[in-house]
Formats: C-alpha cells, structure tokens, sequence
C-alpha cells in the first residue's frame, strides 16, 4: 500500500468524524480537510495516474458540494443565505 492510499484513508476516518461532530463544532476541521484535500488528490493522481485523481476529484466534490457552492457564491458576489 503506498502513502497517499494510507493518508486518504486517514483523511476519510477524519472527515467522518467530523461529521459526527455537532454543527457548530464542525467548522475549523471541515475547513482544514477541505484545504488539505486538493493536495492529497494530486498526490495520490501523481502516484497512481490520472483516473484515480479524477475519481477522488468527483468524491471530494460530492462531499463538499454546499461549502464548494458557498464559497463560488461568494467569490461572485452573489448574496448568500446561511441556514440557521
């Protein structure tokens, strides 16, 4: 097993337990795993060739779709409802 499979893992566990976390606490680790993502996504592409990247890419993009949607809003400009 190579190291970007190992640290993908590692980043699934995290992320799940972020997930479990309450919403109010889930801020500051979703925020770190989405910046770590796009790194440990070219890495593993660089590794293991470029359908794997492009796999991880769609699955990083399914898990991430509403702060990914909020953040283009943002840099658009558009106004953007934050549920309570």
């Amino acid at each position: 097993m190579s190291w970007p499979v190992i640290f993908g893992c590692l980043w699934v566990f995290a992320a799940t337990a972020t997930a479990m976390l309450p919403m109010k606490r889930q801020y500051a680790p979703g925020i770190t795993l989405l910046v770590l993502a796009p790194a440990l996504i070219i890495w593993m592409s660089v590794v293991h060739g470029w359908g794997i990247g492009v796999f991880a890419l769609f699955v990083f993009v399914s898990m991430f779709r509403n702060p990914l949607r909020y953040f283009w809003k943002r840099f658009r400009g558009e106004e953007v409802e934050i549920p309570e």
